[in-house]
């Protein structure tokens, strides 16, 4: 009976791939726990181990050892090359370093501040989604949904446009009041924070301790948030906004992955129209009538369609399933 031998257990550049697998033998007859290791070439795998941890592990025959080497030497480079390649590369979209679930969504706006000796505005968009509709902000007040597009100035937001409709001294602080003294004091600070040190009122993770987990983006899932009612949205800005009859929200839309085995999508409005309305989406991004334009995820991935809110302030493309989630058999 051949002998058999197990790979040490100790780290090694292939010593996790056979921590806990059958023992092979050195006559090649070997069964491998994995389905994934069992269908490559039994000699290739031990050859594999020995090049790779110098420990030989099995008499090969010269014809099999000459004629594996260079193909092994090929793939340990371009292994290498592929651990070394940059972060951005591309491969589906461009690759890009996850933020912290607090800093996922901020926006940073430097139009006029570094030009006017003033730190740059940082944008908490986790804070202002959690009181307000993305629709109120990007249709009612006018904000571009492209960062740094609308070019407010100082002197909008004191005259009450844009952030000024509601940091005006009575919904939140106003960038500029009055002391018991008559004296002007500027709150710069809270939104002008690039480089400071700013003791914020509102606590991220206090704040999501109470709100139900998700795996991406904030690490929040503010549909459930919403709908458990953890979160009361407001709609209506006083002198921007116009009370209107609510529309009936169209059925879901079921849309056909394009990739062999990829379920298909379940669009649906409701969801959407809670945060958004109808005129963030329509006509500007999406047509009003089905398939009249045809895109693909690599569109999305580039920041088009739904990659205009998705990846940026909603939940990232990588969480497939969350769109994704009819079976396909």
């Amino acid at each position: 009976m051949p002998t058999t031998r197990r790979p040490k257990t100790g780290w090694s550049p292939c010593g996790n791939l056979y921590r806990g697998s059958p023992a092979f033998s050195t006559d090649g007859s070997t069964i491998f726990s994995s389905p994934v290791i069992a269908q490559h070439n039994k000699w290739a795998i031990i050859e594999l181990y020995s090049f790779c941890c110098h420990r030989p592990l099995s008499p090969l025959p010269p014809q099999r050892r000459k004629i594996m080497r260079p193909a092994l030497s090929l793939l340990l480079v371009l292994a290498l090359l592929l651990a070394i390649a940059p972060a951005d590369a591309e491969t589906f979209g461009v690759k890009k370093k996850r933020p912290r679930l607090s800093e996922f969504g901020n926006v940073l706006l430097d139009n006029q501040s570094t030009a006017n000796n003033q730190a740059p505005v940082v944008f908490p968009h986790w804070f202002h989604r959690s009181r307000f509709t993305c629709r109120v902000c990007h249709v009612d007040l006018g904000f571009a949904m492209r960062a740094g597009a609308t070019g407010i100035t100082e002197a909008d937001i004191r005259a009450g446009f844009y952030c000024g409709a509601c940091h005006n001294g009575r919904t939140a602080f106003a960038p500029v009041s009055t002391d018991p003294d008559g004296n002007e004091v500027k709150t710069c600070d809270p939104c002008h924070s690039v480089g400071r040190k700013v003791d914020f009122k509102h606590d991220f993770k206090t704040f999501r301790r109470s709100m139900p987990p998700e795996r991406f983006g904030n690490g929040i899932d503010w549909i459930e948030a919403e709908e458990e009612g953890l979160i009361k949205l407001t709609d209506y800005v006083e002198g921007f906004s116009v009370r209107h009859a609510e529309l009936k929200n169209p059925e879901d839309i079921e849309l056909a992955g394009k990739e062999a085995k990829m379920p298909d999508i379940i669009f649906s409005h409701r969801k959407h129209a809670i945060w958004n309305g109808c005129e963030s989406c329509h006509p500007e991004i999406f047509p009003v009538r089905k398939g009249a334009v045809p895109y693909s995820m690599q569109e999305i991935f580039d920041g088009r369609w739904c990659g205009v809110c998705h990846d940026k302030v909603a939940f990232p493309n990588i969480d497939c399933q969350r769109c994704h989630s009819k079976p396909v058999y």
